[in-house]
C-alpha cells in the first residue's frame, strides 16, 4: 500500500495543515491501495495564494516559452507512463493494458495537440483593416481552479493543465479523491519539467471541502470542472457570488442511432464502445436506437456481444473490462438495473449481481436491455456502468425526437451509409459532438456539450480559448 500525504504547493511538497486521512480503495480487491490526506481551507488558501503570486510573472512569460515548458512536460511524461498506468489501474480499476494505451495515451495526445494549437495561435492580433490602430489581446483568465474526475483522470488533468499552462494561467488542481495517485505523479512531472513555483499546485480533497473552497474562493478567477451534472450545478451556485468564469464538462446519455442501412459492424461496435472503461464515460453511447427493420437482429447481436465481454481484475493483462470505481457506484448501478427489470425492459444480457464466480470487487455484469422506451428510468438517467439500453424506432424523424428527448447533450452517434441523412442528423441532433459510422473526432476537435451536459469546450484551439480573456485595445502605440 502506498502512503503519500503531501500536497504540491508553490513548487514544493508540503505537509497538509491538518491530519485528515482518506483511504483509496482498489476496486478490484476492495482493499486500500493508498492513504492520502484531504485538504482543508488552510491548504486551499495556501495553494491559491501561491498561484496568485505566480500569476503576473507567468502571464508575462512569452507564449513561446510557455509552449516550450509544455513540450518539456511531454518529454517527462514519456518517462512516467508505466507509473501512471499502474496508479490508474489500482485506484480506479482500468485494466492494465487499457490503462497503458487509452488512459495514459489520452494525456500525451492532448498535450501534443495543445502545443500544435498554441504555435499557430495569435495571442495578439489587429482588429481589422478598418481600425489599423486597434488590437485584440488574448490574455490569461487568471488563477484557475481545476477539479477533475476519477473515470478518465489523466485525460481530464491534461485537458485542463495543458490549456491553462499555454494560456498563461496559474492553477490549483484538485483531483478526485477516488483517483489521486496519478495526479501526484503528474505533479512530480510538472516539477521535473521546471514550471516556476506557484504556476501549478495540487491539493487533494473532496468536493464538499477543497472543491467548494476553490469554487467560492475570491482569488480564483475560473473553475474548470468535469464531473456529474449535480455537482456542476452546485459549483455554479457557489461560484456565482464571485462571478468567476465557470467551465463545466458534465454527464451524458448519448444516443447511437443505427439505421437499416448501417454497416454490418455497427451494432457490435456500439456495444463494445459502451462497455469500454466499464461504461464509465460521460460520452458513452448508452442508448442504442435501432430502426425496426433490423431491430430484432440487432438485439440478438448486442446480447451475444455483451455476453462475450469478459470481466476481470484490473491488474491482469488482457482485453477485459474491470470493476466500477467504488461501492457507491456499484450499488447505484445495481439499483438501476433492477429498476429496468421492474419497469418491464427486456433483459437480454447481464443483470444484477456480480459475474458468475466473482465474490469480491465492484464488478458489474455487462448488461443489455431491449424493448426500452425513452421514458423508462434506464433511458433517462446516466447509469455510468456497463449497461446498454436498446430502443426501436421507425422513421428518421422519430429517431431524432427520441435522441433529443433528454436533458443531456454531450455526444450522439449516427450509423448510416446515406450521406444526406448523415448531414441532416448532424445538424438536428442537440449535442456538442456527433460521430458518424465509428469515426472518432480528429486531433484538436472540441470536447463538450449542450444543455445539462455543460458549457465550454476542451482540447486543441477551442480548449485553449476557454482559458483566455479577450481585451480590446484602441489607439495602439506602435513599438
Amino acid at each position: 500500500m502506498i502512503e503519500k500525504r503531501d500536497f504540491y504547493i508553490n513548487g514544493q511538497w508540503v505537509a497538509p495543515a491538518a491530519a485528515n486521512d482518506f483511504q483509496v480503495i482498489n476496486p478490484s480487491t476492495e482493499e486500500p491501495c493508498a492513504v492520502i490526506s484531504l485538504g482543508d481551507a488552510a491548504d486551499t488558501n495556501a495553494a491559491v495564494a501561491a498561484a496568485k503570486a505566480a500569476l503576473p510573472g507567468w502571464m508575462a512569460t512569452p507564449p513561446a516559452e510557455r509552449i516550450a515548458m509544455v513540450e518539456k512536460l511531454i518529454e517527462v511524461y514519456k518517462t512516467r507512463t508505466e507509473d501512471l498506468a499502474q496508479a490508474m489501474s489500482a485506484e480506479m480499476g482500468a485494466p492494465i493494458d487499457m490503462a497503458r494505451t487509452q488512459q495514459v495515451g489520452a494525456g500525451i495526445f492532448h498535450l501534443i495537440n495543445f502545443v500544435k494549437a498554441a504555435k499557430n495561435f495569435d495571442f495578439e492580433a489587429p482588429l481589422g483593416d478598418h481600425a489599423p490602430s486597434d488590437r485584440i489581446i488574448r490574455e490569461a483568465v487568471g488563477v484557475a481552479g481545476l477539479i477533475t474526475p476519477w473515470n478518465w483522470p489523466m485525460n481530464q488533468i491534461t485537458l485542463k493543465v495543458g490549456a491553462a499552462a499555454v494560456a498563461g494561467c496559474t492553477m490549483v488542481l484538485k483531483p478526485s479523491e477516488q483517483s489521486p495517485l496519478n495526479a501526484m505523479i503528474f505533479a512530480e512531472m510538472m516539477d521535473e519539467a521546471g514550471f516556476p513555483a506557484g504556476v501549478f499546485n495540487l491539493v487533494n480533497g473532496d468536493g464538499v471541502g477543497v472543491g467548494s473552497q476553490l469554487s467560492g474562493h475570491p482569488d480564483v478567477d475560473m473553475i474548470s470542472f468535469t464531473g456529474s451534472t449535480r455537482a456542476g450545478t452546485a459549483i455554479s451556485k457557489n461560484a456565482a457570488d464571485t462571478l468567476k468564469k465557470v467551465h463545466l464538462e458534465l454527464g451524458g446519455k448519448g444516443a447511437n442511432v443505427i439505421f437499416d442501412d448501417a454497416d454490418e459492424k455497427a451494432v457490435k461496435r456500439g456495444v463494445l464502445h459502451m462497455m469500454n472503461n466499464t461504461g464509465q464515460s460521460c460520452n458513452a453511447p448508452s442508448r442504442m436506437l435501432v430502426q425496426k427493420g433490423i431491430y430484432d437482429q440487432a438485439v440478438e447481436t448486442a446480447a451475444a456481444v455483451a455476453s462475450a465481454v469478459t470481466v476481470g481484475v484490473a491488474s491482469e493483462e488482457g482485453r477485459h473490462i474491470g470493476p466500477v470505481v467504488n461501492e457507491l457506484q456499484f450499488n447505484k448501478i445495481q439499483d438501476l438495473i433492477q429498476k429496468g427489470i421492474d419497469e418491464g425492459a427486456k433483459l437480454v444480457a447481464g443483470g444484477t449481481g456480480r459475474p458468475d464466480g466473482v465474490n469480491q470487487g465492484f464488478f458489474v455484469k455487462p448488461t443489455v436491455f431491449a424493448d426500452v422506451n425513452n421514458q423508462m428510468i434506464v433511458a433517462r438517467e446516466e447509469i455510468f456502468g456497463p449497461v446498454l439500453t436498446m430502443i426501436p424506432f421507425e422513421t428518421e424523424e422519430e429517431a431524432i425526437e427520441i435522441a433529443n428527448d433528454t436533458p443531456y447533450g454531450l455526444t450522439n452517434y449516427v450509423q448510416t451509409q446515406d450521406p444526406a441523412r448523415a448531414n441532416r442528423l448532424a445538424r438536428k441532433l442537440r449535442s456538442g459532438m456527433v460521430e458518424m459510422n465509428g469515426q472518432s473526432r480528429g486531433a484538436g476537435a472540441p470536447f463538450g456539450g449542450m444543455k445539462q451536459s455543460g458549457n465550454g469546450r476542451e482540447g486543441g484551439l477551442f480548449g485553449l480559448e476557454d482559458f483566455l480573456e479577450i481585451k480590446a485595445v484602441g489607439g495602439w502605440a506602435a513599438e
